[in-house]
């Protein structure tokens, strides 16, 4: 007699064992680990919507780009992560070349979102998505400056706006990705000569965010700057009367009209590279290419929605743009792999 137990409650041993088990793994579905680079109020309602509808509860880590990719690396194989959220072209692309991330194949998103806004396709998949979109455009002093003089990127770095330019450091991604496009559009040499004519052009050495910009131009510090779209719409939108003073002072351009178009940046997601729940992560990832995502993800941040069924209903936008604007086609995932030439361009030119 070598058994210790009988066989039937050796089954029933192994059955309550196994059943507490898979209990487990349905518990550990129930639950997605976001790791955020976006933070939006906004964003709250569209994570309450997925978890009413799919029963999924959401767990958000809030962090800056470089801030999140450092901890998946850090991170590893032991990394919690199910979905990464980021807001940039460079950052995703960083994200993808740092092997962070898990391609997914997906027949619903490959629909609903544009080639040139996602990741390039390889045999397992596509690494990463854009769910919407921002431009990068101008604005500058209506009293100083005419817009005809500062309605394309090249002529920022002519010698008729010596003097005026302001911007955020050139090595913010929001610039490295418009510097990225610009190459594709104009080629290495052209490009680094161009930046070289923004460096003489600066009214001060490159500081603060966007907003900061935009104010300098308002206050007669600089005479023209850059600055993504949603910070300008969030200056119009805004009740307090300083912002509505900024704003009375500056002008708006989409760059390039009669070119390539304006330069775009996304705000994008991916599947990490160690999620546990796939199933539920690419589920999440659909989900931001529906249109009521869609409204949420681009609207509540003032942003354009990539899906081209939805229907921008953001008055500050439709103000801004003059309802539609002409955007450049060139692929974000270029932009993103151009980002470590254009860093090395922007240290010869003395670009901080």
């Amino acid at each position: 007699m070598h058994h210790s137990l009988p066989t039937p409650l050796t089954h029933a041993i192994l059955g309550a064992v196994l059943l507490s088990l898979s209990g487990l793994s349905v518990a550990q579905d129930k639950t997605l680990n976001l790791y955020s680079a976006r933070h939006y109020q906004t964003d709250e309602a569209l994570y309450a919507n997925f978890t009413q509808a799919t029963g999924i509860k959401i767990n958000r880590v809030d962090a800056d780009d470089a801030g999140i990719l450092a901890r998946l690396k850090a991170e590893g194989a032991a990394s919690p992560a199910d979905v990464i959220l980021l807001v940039d072209a460079a950052r995703l692309g960083k994200g993808e070349a740092d092997g962070l991330f898990r391609s997914i194949k997906s027949a619903a998103l490959e629909a609903a979102i544009p080639a040139s806004l996602r990741a390039q396709p390889t045999a397992d998949g596509t690494s990463w998505f854009g769910f919407s979109t921002r431009a990068r455009v101008v604005v500058y002093d209506k009293l100083k400056v005419k817009k005809e003089d500062v309605d394309t990127y090249e002529e920022l770095a002519e010698p008729k706006n010596k003097g005026l330019l302001c911007t955020r450091s050139g090595s913010h991604p929001y610039n490295l990705s418009l510097f990225g496009s610009q190459m594709e559009h104009m080629g290495e040499a052209k490009t680094e000569a161009w930046l070289k004519g923004l460096v003489a052009n600066m009214a001060r050495s490159p500081k603060g965010g966007d907003t900061d910009q935009i104010k300098a131009v308002a206050s007669g510090e600089c005479g023209v700057a850059l600055s993504n779209t949603y910070y300008i719409a969030r200056l119009m939108r805004s009740t307090a009367p300083e912002d509505k003073a900024v704003m009375d002072k500056v002008g708006v351009v989409f760059p390039n009209q009669q070119s390539w178009g304006t330069h775009l940046n996304i705000a994008g997601a991916a599947v990490a590279k160690h999620a546990k729940n796939v199933a539920a992560a690419t589920q999440f990832l659909e989900y931001l290419a529906k249109p009521e995502a869609q409204n949420y993800f681009a609207n509540g941040n003032n942003e354009w929605p990539v899906v081209a069924s939805v229907k921008l209903s953001n008055p500050a936008l439709q103000a801004m743009s003059g309802g539609a604007f002409k955007a450049e086609t060139v692929p974000v995932s270029k932009v993103a792999a151009n980002q470590a030439r254009v860093q090395q361009m922007l240290d010869r030119v003395g670009y901080k």
